[in-house]
């Protein structure tokens, strides 16, 4: 059962992918139809195609590898130059020939020179709109996944009510989970704390969270605690006595922190044995808006060392280390965690929220790289369109006549190498996340 929720977890998350993938290009369908470009086809996914269907002029389909889509565009390139018609194919070796047969595939879109359907003869304001039409899609579905999760569901919170009571207290260093006899007994239990309990104060202290109570009790091992409590409706004031404990210490990200030696670190703390119940509480609908833009940020500084970041997970290959769980992941360790979090044992709303939290990040991951200003990403387009904006700028400022319009296809072989950059480091996370996986729960 547990492999069969793993398995309906990717499929999920490939499902997931699809939608993405869809709507980044719809992102840059719908303005580029209406500004009147000619759109010869609408793909999502890559390699041989499943499925299509001929609406008006345009293609619509789905391809057999859901890692990507495309529509295909009237003349995104100005057409070829006269003498490299007459010369025939480019001489000059290997980048020269990716060249002209850019030029050759995009010549094919052109309807004659006096074609005023095409991409490059846009205004620049719009061929910047059609280009970021797509990440843009991206992050307001991460927007829409984010309010369902923030705003809808809502985050789990620990709350003021006591859920379980320990019955005694087990050394650290044990490797069990069970009461012995030889185990002291848990101070909640002998202060006769029950499941159930709200609790209201300690020591005249306001509990408004669980938290509040927690930080009260780590930081009075042996002191005696008066505890008013909630019980059946009624007030009742239990004394306890947190004993000394030794626990293991987690930073802010909730890693655990270790010495030099990798040893973990501890510390001693008061322990009085009870745990909290939690509840989804909702949060403002401006949250998720929020969430998502503090999300990209978080994204682009991964994004930002994403080299050195790929070198890192490259080495993990070979040290066995284990992996930074904030690093870069492919789809594939994206799908591991889906489905991780499907297989979960755990309630079915918050594996829906885990999996709702994936496809969210995953989606503003799709918005901000595609904002990189290389070509062939959607931000290089649009580099290339200012670039042609700024040269018409200048030529209208000195009354000089129109310049041509930019040939983005001399960016071919700068193209092409940005391509095997972004395959070699896919394939990097494809190994590492096959091989040394990162995992939601350790």
């Amino acid at each position: 059962m547990e492999v069969f929720a793993f398995v309906i977890g990717i499929v999920l998350m490939v499902v997931g992918l699809a939608v993405s993938i869809a709507l980044h290009e719809l992102g840059h369908l719908w303005p580029a139809k209406r500004f009147g470009v000619r759109v010869g086809q609408y793909m999502i996914g890559f390699g041989p195609t499943l499925w299509s269907r001929r609406i008006g002029e345009t293609e619509y389909g789905v391809k057999a590898i859901p890692l990507g889509g495309y529509i295909s565009m009237a003349g995104m390139y100005p057409p070829s130059p006269k003498s490299a018609e007459r010369g025939g194919r480019a001489g000059g070796g290997f980048f020269a020939t990716m060249v002209q047969d850019a030029r050759a595939a995009n010549d094919e879109t052109l309807d004659g020179d006096d074609d005023r359907r095409v991409f490059y003869k846009l205004p620049v304001w719009k061929r910047i709109v059609i280009m970021l039409g797509g990440p843009i899609m991206n992050f307001l579905f991460a927007i829409v996944l984010f309010a369902i999760l923030l705003s809808g569901i809502g985050v789990q919170t620990s709350t003021t009510t006591v859920q379980t009571v320990n019955e005694c207290v087990i050394p650290a260093s044990a490797e069990r989970t069970t009461c012995e006899a030889s185990d002291p007994a848990a101070p909640a239990a002998a202060a006769g704390f029950e499941p159930g309990d709200e609790i209201v104060s300690i020591d005249g202290t306001p509990i408004e969270i669980f938290a509040d109570a927690s930080e009260i009790i780590r930081s009075s091992p042996g002191d005696t605690l008066s505890v008013v409590v909630l019980r059946d409706g009624e007030e009742q004031t239990l004394q306890v006595v947190p004993t000394t404990a030794e626990r293991e210490v987690y930073d802010d990200a909730g890693r655990l922190v270790r010495e030099a030696s990798g040893d973990p670190v501890t510390e001693e703390v008061g322990f009085a044995g009870i745990a909290p119940s939690s509840a989804y509480v909702q949060q403002p609908i401006w949250a998720g808006p929020q969430f998502a833009i503090e999300n990209v940020g978080a994204v682009a500084g991964v994004i930002w060392q994403l080299p050195v970041r790929i070198y890192d997970t490259a080495t993990t290959l070979f040290t066995g280390e284990e992996r930074d769980p904030d690093g870069p992941l492919s789809v594939v360790g994206v799908g591991v965690l889906a489905g991780e979090v499907a297989a979960a044992e755990a309630p079915i709303l918050n594996r829906v929220a885990g999996f709702l939290s994936l496809l969210a990040s995953l989606n503003v991951a799709l918005f901000a790289f595609n904002l990189l200003p290389l070509l062939p990403l959607d931000g290089g387009h649009v580099v290339v369109a200012l670039w042609d904006g700024i040269k018409r700028a200048w030529a209208k400022l000195f009354r000089r006549p129109p310049p041509k319009p930019v040939d983005a296809t001399r960016l071919v072989p700068v193209t092409f190498v940005v391509f095997i950059a972004l395959l070699v480091m896919g394939g990097t996370l494809i190994l590492a996340d096959i091989l040394n996986p990162i995992s939601l729960f350790g």
